[in-house]
């Protein structure tokens, strides 16, 4: 049976994109599942993830890694989806034409929102593409302040956006930007919180696709 297909996209830099995919990737990776990760951002921030990771050579066993304009995501996804279970995309922090390609391609889009409105702003015009598209759609709020008015705003403001938003909630953690600085995921550095928010939203995102 072909593999999944689970696009990351948001139209605001600094949400967490490609922090989110990756670590969704490590996750399914040591639930037993094969993955591949397809980095269709020109600033290729998955790219050097995977370069730094490869030169550690104590990963076993190693995700696969390919790159795609916007028009090879179709090609590159028909692929890699036939030899993995999971094939996570990521996409440029925009919104036009050359998302489409993967929205296509994809059995579920996960639109990261940030903490605060500004965020919460730019998600609206992700989603009215997604629909657009009639894509299956999970809005995971990352890099969150436990316990704060904000945050608390943030998830009623994506409650109204979407129903289809995620009870996991992934922490503002500098365990997450460490980790992706030497190659790794936040759960293979060290146990912490962020452990039972990657188990716990990877879950979600299984049970989404199985829905």
């Amino acid at each position: 049976m072909a593999g999944q297909v689970i696009t990351v996209a948001q139209q605001k830099g600094g949400s967490g994109k490609t922090t989110l995919a990756i670590n969704l990737a490590v996750q399914f990776q040591r639930d037993g599942h094969s993955v591949a990760l397809l980095d269709t951002d020109p600033q290729g921030s998955m790219g050097r993830w995977f370069m730094a990771r490869r030169a550690r050579g104590d990963q076993e066993p190693p995700l696969e890694f390919s790159t795609a304009s916007a028009w090879g995501v179709s090609y590159e996804c028909d692929k890699l989806r036939r030899d993995h279970d999971f094939v996570i995309v990521d996409t440029p922090p925009k919104v036009d034409s050359d998302l489409r390609p993967a929205l296509r391609e994809s059995d579920l889009v996960i639109v990261p929102v940030s903490a605060s409105h500004v965020d919460v702003w730019a998600t609206e015009s992700v989603l009215d593409l997604a629909r657009r598209e009639d894509c299956n759609v999970m809005v995971v709020i990352n890099r969150a302040k436990a316990g704060t008015r904000l945050a608390t705003e943030v998830a009623e403001a994506t409650e109204a956006l979407s129903d289809t938003r995620a009870a996991t909630v992934i922490g503002n953690r500098v365990a997450y930007a460490e980790a992706m600085g030497i190659g790794l995921g936040a759960i293979e550095k060290a146990k912490g919180r962020w452990t039972e928010e990657v188990a716990s939203l990877a879950a979600e995102v299984r049970a989404a696709l199985e829905g």
